[in-house]
């Protein structure tokens, strides 16, 4: 562990800081909230989207590193974001944020992040973080911004070494919806924002919200369902009294195996009953643990919106060995090893081979690690949710 006496002094105008759970001292202009934040240290490649980003609850307890420099020039405004509840703590930028320069924007990107509880560090080389974590691994940090620029380094630093990460913590109980909601936002067009749902609309598709993006429920929407949302620990009989055509398992935050204590009896539960279900992301891994297969904490995870995947699994036809650009954002996988013999691998990541994709077979039931509803990213894999829908009867 490096000594954090010999990092670097605290040079002139630095008004935010960085400090990892190693003792390593990264120095910047703080904006957006005052404070500090501890999270695990992540880096994400998408070139558009922050707002989606940094309010995406999969992103509870992680700190933002974008690759991309010039984030926050195009402002922010109310309808980019995926979610009311806890999203990233903070992020880290390269480039100072300058003015807005978009007409759909309405505040700067600093005023937004100090309104919704957000810290932002600019100034750093987000390469050399970038590279840090692809060699070591997301490290434990704490970010902080003080415009005073007084911080008490050894206090930030013993909190980060304190902070026991992301492996064995349930965050989807902190960013699920406290009661049922029948969902009522449709697809967003330019000039008219977003429509409204059709509450007289089949299938029912009850949706569990284990820390959901909203743009999902949007495209069950689209492709011509009815959603009823429900919460994290929702039970079997609870769901079961809802008279659902399928099932849905949202994306989240945190250890899938601690999430997977009361998820997993719900799902395989489902399973028996020959509920149709579809996974994201969280879900795609709870809907493995109940299938009797294992997660893994990843090295450096994937995150972005142009990362390559092939669809392998048997049961898509003609469409297999097509390659899709999606959208992702996890921390942990698959494990594709511990697959028992009824569960199918569909699709791979062609960045390192992990699993994203898994059918049972014999039930109507499968899941994707990426995220099809994208915000942000590429469209390429809208077709699940017509797969899903379409398929419900």
């Amino acid at each position: 562990m490096a000594d954090p006496a010999s990092s670097r002094a605290q040079p002139s105008g630095a008004t935010g800081v960085l400090v990892l759970a190693d003792g390593t001292v990264l120095w910047g202009r703080g904006f957006g909230a005052i404070g500090s934040a501890v999270g695990e240290v992540c880096f994400n490649t998408a070139m558009t989207g922050y707002q989606e980003v940094m309010t995406d609850p999969s992103y509870a307890a992680q700190i933002v590193t974008f690759t991309f420099p010039h984030i926050g020039n195009v402002g922010a405004n109310g309808e980019d974001i995926e979610s009311r509840v806890e999203g990233a703590v903070g992020c880290v930028v390269r480039e100072d944020v300058t003015e807005p320069s978009n007409f759909r924007s309405i505040e700067r990107f600093t005023e937004w992040m100090a309104k919704n509880g957000k810290i932002g560090l600019s100034g750093i080389d987000t390469r050399a973080l970038t590279r840090r974590i692809r060699q070591s691994g997301a490290p434990n940090a704490v970010i902080a911004h003080a415009p005073d620029g007084k911080f008490d380094i050894p206090a930030l630093l013993e909190r980060a070494q304190g902070w026991p990460g992301l492996e064995g913590m349930d965050l989807a109980i902190r960013v699920t919806r406290e009661g049922e909601e029948g969902w009522q936002g449709g697809s967003w067009t330019l000039g008219k924002g977003y429509g409204r749902a059709a509450f007289d609309a089949k299938p029912h598709v009850v949706a569990i919200d284990y820390g959901a993006k909203d743009n999902i429920f949007r495209n069950l929407v689209r492709a011509g369902a009815r959603v009823t949302v429900v919460p994290a620990k929702t039970s079997f009989d609870e769901v079961m009294a809802l008279a659902p055509d399928g099932v849905f398992l949202s994306n989240g935050p945190g250890d899938p195996a601690a999430t997977g204590e009361y998820a997993v009896p719900v799902i395989r539960a489902l399973l028996e009953a020959d509920v149709p279900l579809f996974g994201i992301c969280l879900g795609h891994q709870m809907l493995a643990l109940a299938a009797g297969a294992k997660t893994i904490k990843m090295h450096q995870g994937h995150r972005g919106a142009n990362h390559p995947v092939q669809r392998v699994g048997e049961g898509w036809g003609e469409t297999t060995g097509l390659v899709e650009i999606t959208s992702m954002n996890h921390g942990f996988a698959v494990d594709a090893a511990t697959l028992p013999e009824n569960v199918e691998q569909t699709h791979v990541s062609l960045f390192d081979g992990t699993n994203c994709g898994i059918a049972i077979k014999g039930k109507r039931a499968f899941a994707v690690q990426y995220h099809p509803e994208a915000s942000p990213g590429p469209q390429d894999s809208f077709y699940l949710f017509e797969k899903f829908v379409g398929g419900l009867g």
